[in-house]
């Protein structure tokens, strides 16, 4: 794919013109962005974002302190025909609904949500795979936690059962600084039916539980592996894990009970990646 940030010249202190385009306040969405467009804020979401799919970009605010950085972004928004507006401090947050956003604000296309048989296809025959069911998960910031450790350690895909309302936002693409560009969404089938394709496809289903399993540093796992992750706080349903392949949990001290589903996941991928290495 073409690097859209090569060759850029050294930047000015003055902006392309544009199209001006208002703020709106409160983070509400502009006329026509509905379900198929997405609100990011944060420097390594946008960027992330412009990087591997520039051709998402609808909108774009930022301000005037960002001007020399995102040089090529607005040269190619210029060519491209994409408005952008030099806004304030104050016009920011309320267009992010938080402060969070380091100067920048953008209206993009989602990436479309992949079928369960149409990313198998896309999955390597004789090569380790990992990917992560996750059952339950809401918390938009464990979300973006768990896709940017997912996009660390190289996960094929975040496997998402029928009926979850889970999907990224624009606090979970900035918790994830740029993963979330770098790991697909993939939509289940009925039970049953997902179980079959996965196995089907040599991967085995892993439960991960607080406490039961299987000691994690313990066993050995295979290398084309989904672990599946449980809700916060009620953990994984437990007809579930008793339908997967394997069932494990992470020893510790029991200074406390467990941990967040973000921080276990990301224990579960580093163990995987140091085997999958060996």
């Amino acid at each position: 794919m073409n690097d859209p940030w090569k060759n850029a010249r050294r930047p000015s202190s003055r902006p392309p013109r544009a199209t001006p385009l208002p703020p709106r306040e409160g983070g509400t969405p502009p006329p026509g962005r509905g379900n198929d467009e997405l609100r990011l804020y944060g420097w390594n979401a946008v960027q992330a974002l412009f990087e591997h799919r520039p051709q998402a970009l609808r909108k774009l605010y930022l301000t005037e302190a960002l001007i020399p950085r995102m040089q090529p972004v607005l040269k190619w928004c210029v060519a491209n025909r994409v408005g952008y507006r030099v806004v304030e401090d104050g016009d920011l947050n309320k267009l992010a609904a938080t402060t969070h956003h380091e100067g920048l604000v953008a209206d993009v296309l989602r990436a479309p949500m992949l079928e369960l048989e149409e990313w198998l296809a896309t999955l390597p025959a004789d090569a380790p795979v990992l990917a992560l069911w996750l059952d339950g998960v809401g918390n938009p910031h464990n979300f973006g936690a768990i896709l940017r450790s997912a996009a660390h350690f190289g996960v094929a895909g975040l496997l998402l059962p029928p009926g979850a309302t889970l999907a990224l936002s624009g606090a979970a693409a900035r918790v994830a600084e740029g993963g979330a560009e770098s790991v697909p969404l993939v939509r289940l089938p009925a039970l049953p039916e997902a179980m079959e394709q996965l196995r089907a496809a040599g991967l085995s289903l892993a439960a991960t539980l607080v406490e039961g399993g299987d000691d994690l540093f313990a066993s050995t796992l295979p290398a084309r592996l989904v672990y599946v992750m449980g809700a916060e706080g009620e953990g994984m349903d437990r007809e579930l894990a008793q339908a997967c392949d394997h069932q494990v949990s992470i020893p510790g001290t029991g200074a406390v009970e467990s941990l967040n589903v973000a921080s276990a996941t990301a224990v579960l991928l580093a163990q995987w990646f140091g085997r999958s290495r060996v």
